[in-house]
């Protein structure tokens, strides 16, 4: 195995991995298509390993291709990190933060605080990552993450914001049409909107709510900013962040008294940032702005 390999045979590989064919991944990266069909011959060369076989759907990855993805999307994240920080480098507070979000947080409360952010440091950029996936700091997929569970991995700098409470709302349009239920049981005869596969915050908060399950719900999907959509026009009852309702004098919270529950916010950064001005400006703002936010 050749171990002197570049690291642009790498990212080629991951481009093709993530692609599905040597085109599409010519495409994205900005080369030509025999420049990159030679990094793939290269690499497989250097390995010593098949990373791809053809078919009629394009490239398909080998099982030893699929062995190296995280390692190939790590090293992608760190050269990505790389850039950030030498981008900041110099005086003055500048350069890229890579902020990571859920879809609710990332649309509905980061972008006035981004906005007052960039007004006050013109020359810094911002990344929005809006994912309900827990992006990984340790890995450099992000500078700075919004988390509503509390992190669990070692080597950050981690700072509790507060609590989000969420509940039940629904649109008064919907409430006039349909009543309004009086119990938990009375929900079985309403319009629900909830998740169609469970995750984490799901199971956790099923616990205080057991009725809160898939069969339940006539409207099922996984994005929250679509779940919030519906109750705001009124399709049916959902739940919702208690201070986000309450922009919309239309959202009423049902069943206030039986159902409440809480989100643990916080911010994490990776501890190796500490003294990057860039990162350390994106988050005291940040913190300033989410606290304002949840009280």
């Amino acid at each position: 195995m050749d171990t002197n390999i570049g690291w642009e045979l790498y990212r080629s590989y991951l481009s093709v991995l993530q692609e599905g064919s040597l085109s599409a991944a010519a495409r994205a990266l900005g080369v030509a298509q025999p420049t990159l069909g030679r990094h793939i011959a290269t690499l497989e060369k250097s390995l010593g390993l098949t990373l791809f076989t053809r078919s009629h759907l394009g490239l398909l990855p080998t099982e030893a291709a699929l062995a190296l993805k995280g390692f190939a999307e790590e090293m992608n994240s760190t050269a990505a990190a790389m850039k950030r920080a030498a981008e900041s480098q110099g005086a003055g507070i500048k350069g890229t933060v890579r902020i990571t979000a859920s879809e609710v947080m990332g649309v509905e409360v980061l972008p006035p605080i981004v906005a007052q952010l960039q007004n006050e440091h013109p020359a810094l950029k911002i990344e929005l990552v809006l994912t309900n996936r827990v992006q990984d700091l340790l890995r450099r997929e992000a500078d700075i993450a919004v988390r509503m569970t509390p992190p669990k991995q070692e080597l950050l700098i981690a700072r509790r914001v507060g609590m989000v409470e969420v509940g039940f709302h629904a649109h008064q349009t919907y409430l006039n049409e349909h009543g309004t239920p009086n119990s938990l049981q009375d929900l079985a005869q309403h319009v629900l909107i909830g998740f169609d596969e469970e995750t984490p915050f799901v199971r956790t908060a099923r616990k205080a709510l057991p009725v809160w399950r898939r069969d339940t719900f006539t409207l099922r999907t996984d994005n929250d900013l679509a779940q919030l959509a519906l109750i705001r026009s009124g399709a049916g009852i959902g739940i919702c962040q208690v201070v986000l309702a309450k922009r919309d004098p239309r959202l009423v919270r049902v069943l206030p008294n039986l159902f409440a529950f809480s989100m643990e916010t916080w911010l994490t950064m990776h501890e190796d940032l500490r003294h990057s001005p860039r990162c350390k400006i994106a988050f005291d703002a940040l913190l300033a702005g989410l606290q304002r936010h949840v009280t």
